[in-house]
C-alpha cells in the first residue's frame, strides 16, 4: 500500500480513530447490551418469548454487529498502512490476526442470528420438534453463540499485542499507548486460556483491559493523528 504526502497519512489515522468509536458503539450494542436484554439463563421458555416480542431489537444487534465487523476489517487495513514503516512484516501479521477474528466472530453469529431464526420460522419441517424442544434448541443456538465467540478472542488480542509492540518502536505514537493497548491485548488472550484451561477463574472482566487504551487511542487519531514527518523518516529508514 503506497501512501504519499502528510494529509494523505493523517487521513488514514483520523479514519481509524472514527472506526474505533463506531465499533465500540456498534459492538456495545450489538454484542454487549441487546443479547443481555434477549437472553434469559436457563428459561429457554422466556428467552423465546423475548426474540418473538423484540423481534426488531434481535435484528438491529445483528446489524450493529455487521458495522463493527466492516469497522473492524478496516482497522486492520488501515493499521497495517500506519505500522508497515515499522516492520512490513509484524504488521501483515497484525492485519491477518485481526481480519482472522472478525472471521471466526462472523461464524459465530450465525448461531445468534441465523438459526434462531430459522428455529422460530414456523416451516413445515420443524413441525418434528415440540414446542419446548424448538425453545431448547434456540437457548442452546445463543449458547453457543457465547461460547464460540469467547473461545477465539485470542485472536483477537494477539493482533493487539503485536500492533501495540509495534507502536512502541514506531517512534510517531506515544509509548504509553502502545504499551496500552499490549494490555488490552493481554486481556483478551487471558479470557480465551482461562476459559479453556480453568474456566473457575475465567470473566469478562479481562475484556475491559483493552477499554483505557482503546478510547485514549481513537481520541489520539482523531485529534493528534500520526506525525507524518517521522512516519516517512521511519518509511524511508
Amino acid at each position: 500500500m503506497n501512501v504519499r504526502g502528510c494529509g494523505a497519512v493523517n487521513a488514514y489515522a483520523r479514519a481509524a480513530g472514527a472506526l474505533f468509536f463506531v465499533s465500540i458503539a456498534a459492538g456495545g450494542f450489538g454484542e454487549g447490551y441487546a443479547p443481555g436484554q434477549l437472553m434469559v439463563p436457563g428459561d429457554a421458555a422466556a428467552t423465546v418469548a423475548n426474540l418473538q416480542a423484540q423481534d426488531m431489537l434481535h435484528r438491529l444487534s445483528f446489524a450493529a454487529y455487521l458495522a463493527e465487523a466492516l469497522a473492524d476489517v478496516a482497522l486492520a487495513a488501515i493499521f497495517y498502512l500506519l505500522l508497515e514503516p515499522v516492520s512490513r512484516g509484524m504488521a501483515l501479521m497484525a492485519a491477518f490476526f485481526g481480519v482472522l477474528s472478525t472471521a471466526l466472530y462472523a461464524a459465530c453469529e450465525i448461531f445468534y442470528f441465523g438459526l434462531p431464526h430459522l428455529l422460530l420460522s414456523g416451516a413445515p419441517y420443524l413441525n418434528v420438534f415440540t414446542a419446548a424442544q424448538i425453545d431448547a434448541l434456540v437457548l442452546l443456538s445463543l449458547k453457543l453463540f457465547n461460547t464460540g465467540a469467547g473461545l477465539f478472542l485470542i485472536f483477537y488480542g494477539t493482533g493487539w499485542i503485536i500492533r501495540g509492540a509495534l507502536m512502541i518502536r514506531s517512534g510517531y505514537f506515544p509509548k504509553l499507548l502502545g504499551l496500552l493497548m499490549v494490555l488490552g491485548g493481554l486481556g483478551f488472550v487471558a479470557r480465551t486460556l482461562s476459559a479453556v484451561l480453568a474456566p473457575q477463574y475465567s470473566s469478562n472482566v479481562m475484556l475491559m483491559l483493552i477499554a483505557p487504551g482503546g478510547v485514549l487511542l481513537g481520541l489520539w487519531l482523531l485529534v493528534r493523528g500520526v506525525d507524518p514527518a517521522k512516519w516517512e523518516a521511519r518509511r524511508a529508514a
